[in-house]
């Protein structure tokens, strides 16, 4: 393990576990500035490509023919917890496109909140396919079919008018060529890309260096991917929810930073340029990259935090605030500390 960055999971003084860290610090011009690990690790995006998803709504002129507004934009983007606010928003989308629930080809499962599942639980309910984490997504791919005329039956196929958009926006982005990029089936019944973790940071750096050139009279494809990351900023409750990473994340960076979670280990942000950019060596908008080689969630969180840290990025009180909320040591059933988390990582400068 000693040819690995890691994140050592330590019980007492024994170390239990070690976790695996890649990650790909870029700038918008494609410069490699910093990496953990292998930043060229091919990598599944899962969630963390639903910002680009929703991107692809946009290109096809969906929010605009169905009003979809800022808080609809970024719950698209969104793995939402099925709080209220989300579902009634979610319905609403719906309306606004002319579809119903059953046009959904996604399905329902145990909400992302710990609190809301539980009470589910307790009232033996079973979700149906509006209470995805993706059902947003999902609305907007049906609004995607509308605006371009095409059937609505099989908008997930990979074959898909849809589906074949957001593989150019993909490509696009992330600079690669089509088959630089493998597509699998993710967990809601809708395509997801593999991609170099690289190029994963560069699509987060290019939504903030989008957001910086809003105001400069841009291109069309440069003023969506700006609206993206506005959304985003603007309404970090519809990514993802209460006691939850990415919201707080947001909230906490004031609209300087967007970030989103992907299954899996898998976290992107995009950072607007500002001096902690531009001392790094940064051209314009900073994309961050991570993944934890085994999946674990809260080891990510350390391991992104930690890069945090390192790169100078925010302010000592933000960081603080997230490390005590999703960085804890772990507690026993009595309350008791019984562990801690290190790093033992070499962020290497690479340009």
């Amino acid at each position: 393990m000693d040819a690995h960055d890691l994140v050592l999971n330590w019980r007492g003084d024994v170390l239990e576990n070690s976790h695996i860290v890649h990650a790909a610090i870029v700038d918008s011009d494609n410069n490699l500035l910093y990496s953990l690990g292998d930043p060229s690790r091919l990598t599944l995006a899962r969630s963390a490509a639903k910002p680009f998803q929703a991107l692809a709504i946009l290109e096809i002129g969906a929010a605009g023919k169905f009003g979809f507004d800022e808080a609809d934009v970024a719950l698209i983007s969104g793995s939402h917890n099925c709080e209220d606010k989300h579902i009634s928003r979610v319905t609403a989308m719906l309306q606004k496109v002319g579809v119903t629930e059953q046009d959904m080809r996604c399905g329902g499962h145990p909400a992302l909140s710990k609190v809301i599942n539980t009470k589910w639980l307790k009232a033996d309910f079973v979700p149906t396919a509006i209470y995805s984490n993706c059902s947003a997504k999902h609305v907007g791919m049906l609004a995607a079919a509308k605006a371009l005329g095409v059937g609505t039956e099989n908008y997930h196929d990979p074959s898909h008018p849809v589906q074949l958009k957001i593989k150019q926006v993909h490509e696009d982005l992330a600079n690669l060529k089509p088959e630089e990029i493998r597509w699998v089936i993710d967990g809601c019944n809708a395509p997801s890309p593999a991609l170099p973790l690289w190029n994963l940071a560069l699509m987060f750096a290019g939504l903030a260096h989008a957001a910086d050139q809003d105001d400069v009279s841009p291109g069309p494809s440069t003023k969506n991917q700006a609206r993206i990351y506005r959304a985003m900023a603007a309404h970090p409750h519809m990514i993802a929810g209460d006691s939850r990473f990415c919201t707080d994340f947001m909230r906490l960076f004031s609209g300087a930073v967007v970030g989103k979670l992907g299954a899996e280990g898998c976290y992107g942000v995009g950072v607007r340029n500002c001096e902690a950019t531009r001392r790094l060596g940064a051209k314009d908008g900073l994309g961050i990259a991570v993944k934890i080689e085994d999946g674990n969630i809260d080891i990510l969180y350390v391991a992104l935090m930690e890069i945090l840290t390192r790169l100078d990025i925010g302010t000592e009180e933000v960081r603080e605030e997230l490390n005590r909320s999703y960085c804890m040591m772990p507690k026993n059933t009595m309350g008791v500390v019984t562990g801690h988390t290190s790093c033992k990582m070499d962020l290497k400068r690479c340009n």
